[in-house]
């Protein structure tokens, strides 16, 4: 959401404690009990990535997404789902109860997750979750000649939003989302800017959720290939 600027990421760059939470919430995101309490709340500073540079930089597609890259400045795990799981398209939207099966294997997820960086931390390149050169080029997929021609029209969309000419800027928005479909980050910027009321609230509208069970056997989140890490969850009986 990072284009619309300051007024639509203050509430998340500088969250309540994620401990303070509502329990819901937290099964939506993936965060037991023990891994709430022990979270920070940043004192950093953080971007604000109006353009989204990063994202087309690094080919980040989605949120959350982590890049691992160590103290030499060598990505170690390239662009991935910061162990999320497609389980929360079993979230019913209206009042954001979660089955039991899909907040388990969403905490489940996200322990293995935060266990393997820590691991990461504390080993190095002794860690069997750093990969290879080679691994790090295998699972990096350079950008499509499509993507490329996404990126510049979403550019080119937020660039005239920027310029207070929303009208102009909708085509661009909506052609990058058709060229790149993958990109939920170009799915929900889109939405969110083409109403102003939008603006610092997720981007949970029907028009979104429609999208996402637009998907049907298509994952939304990319398997993480990772040890330990189980199958893509699927809900019992789908």
């Amino acid at each position: 959401m990072d284009t619309a600027g300051e007024a639509a990421v203050r509430e998340f760059v500088r969250p309540a404690a994620v401990a303070e939470m509502p329990p819901a919430i937290l099964d939506i995101m993936g965060w037991d009990a023990d891994l709430a309490k022990r979270a920070g709340v940043p004192t950093y500073p953080c971007l604000i990535d109006r353009d989204h540079v990063v994202a087309e930089l690094y080919g980040i597609v989605n949120v959350p997404t982590a890049i691992w890259i160590d103290e030499a400045g060598r990505i170690v795990r390239p662009p991935e789902p910061a162990g999320s799981s497609d389980g929360f398209r079993a979230m019913d939207p209206t009042t954001l109860a979660m089955p039991a099966e899909a907040a388990a294997d969403g905490k489940l997820r996200r322990r293995i997750y935060v266990e393997a960086l820590r691991d990461w931390v504390a080993k190095g390149a002794r860690s069997v979750h750093a990969l290879s050169p080679d691994d790090v080029l295998r699972r990096m997929a350079g950008p499509t000649r499509s993507a490329a021609l996404a990126d510049a029209h979403f550019r080119v969309g937020a660039h005239l939003h920027h310029r207070g000419k929303p009208d102009a800027a909708r085509p661009h928005l909506e052609e990058a989302v058709r060229l790149r479909p993958e990109s939920w980050s170009f799915h929900r910027q889109a939405i969110v800017l083409s109403d102003p009321a939008l603006t610092g609230q997720i981007a949970a509208t029907p028009e979104y959720w429609q999208a996402v069970t637009s998907l049907g056997d298509a994952h939304y989140y990319a398997p993480i290939e990772m040890q330990g890490m189980p199958p893509p969850f699927r809900r019992t009986g789908s």
